[in-house]
């Protein structure tokens, strides 16, 4: 199947995917995201961090049990395809060397340049700033 040329494939942070469920400064721009057409992809670690938010308002009694079931109904109905892949070791340590962020924001920027290799239109959407500086000076970019 090809990728119209107008629509990139879009590698989704957690940052991202909690502004769609809980309402905050970028959720306009998410559920924006959201409703574009083309492949929304999610990663294990995406869902795992989002999962783990979910997990932890519920626990400290910000969420009721039913809005958190349903707050992870959405991850799950969303538009998002699930990956089972991981970065390449190499987009790790080199990127790594070149940012300043923190494990798992690496791991992201990591598996989206691995993804980047076979979908060169890919875009990453976070809502970090750090990640977002550098997905924007690996060419994740794009509005």
């Amino acid at each position: 199947m090809a990728i119209k040329a107008d629509v990139s494939p879009i590698y989704w942070d957690a940052s991202a995917v909690l502004s769609v469920i809980f309402e905050d400064t970028h959720s306009l721009q998410a559920r924006d995201w959201a409703a574009r057409e083309g492949f929304h992809l999610l990663s294990t670690l995406a869902y795992a961090e989002t999962c783990a938010v979910i997990a932890r308002m519920r626990r400290d009694h910000l969420l009721e049990d039913d809005l958190a079931e349903a707050a992870v109904e959405v991850i799950h109905q969303g538009p998002w395809r699930r990956l089972h892949i991981g970065p390449q070791w190499q987009w790790v340590y080199g990127l790594s060397m070149k940012w300043p962020l923190r494990g798992a924001d690496l791991w992201h920027l990591a598996i989206a340049r691995t993804l980047q290799e076979q979908l060169p239109e890919l875009v990453l959407l976070t809502f970090d700033e750090k990640l977002n500086i550098a997905a924007q000076g690996e060419g994740l970019v794009r509005d």
